[in-house]
């Protein structure tokens, strides 16, 4: 079997489930949290994608867009490429203020395009290959692509969540 085009399936999940969390919210409703130490529908989909970007940039040893667009201002943050979401404090997911739904979907779908691009290339051997050594077993490529896609599907499930939360 061929796994570029089991990936692409994976991975083409997730957009319209980020698109159905965020769409018709308001910058007030993607940052509401359901108590005070809880994600917003706005963080969950900005991890999401910020751990997809830095993921896969660093797969592909490419810079993140993160850092070499503009998506940072939008969303009132440095462009720190560093700064996925992972290990947040309360007060760190409330300085994650997205100025828009448009602006989380724009975002993540410049991501998902260079994914796409990403595994589209793909072939058996490059899934194979040892990208991180810091673990027992070493990481593949292919082991960490579906840890990126499952990371995304959940937290999209967790958005999901929230908006039922806020929107009833």
């Amino acid at each position: 079997m061929d796994v570029a085009p089991l990936l692409l399936e994976l991975f083409g999940r997730v957009p319209p489930l980020v698109r159905a969390a965020v769409e018709g919210l308001d910058a007030d409703q993607l940052v509401w949290r359901a108590g005070p130490d809880a994600n917003s529908v706005g963080w969950l989909v900005w991890h999401l994608t910020r751990v997809q970007d830095h993921h896969v940039a660093e797969l592909v040893g490419d810079g993140q867009l993160w850092v070499s667009g503009e998506w940072a201002d939008g969303f009132g943050l440095a462009p720190d490429p560093g700064n996925t979401g992972y290990g947040h404090t309360s007060a760190e997911v409330a300085g994650v203020r997205p100025a828009s739904a448009e602006l989380l979907v724009d975002y993540h779908d410049a991501v998902n395009a260079r994914t796409v691009a990403t595994l589209g290339a793909l072939t058996p051997v490059e899934l194979d290959r040892i990208v991180d050594r810091r673990w027992d077993p070493p990481v593949t490529m292919g082991v960490r692509l579906v840890s990126i896609a499952d990371d995304s599907l959940q937290h999209a499930g967790q958005a999901l969540y929230v908006r039922g939360l806020l929107t009833g």
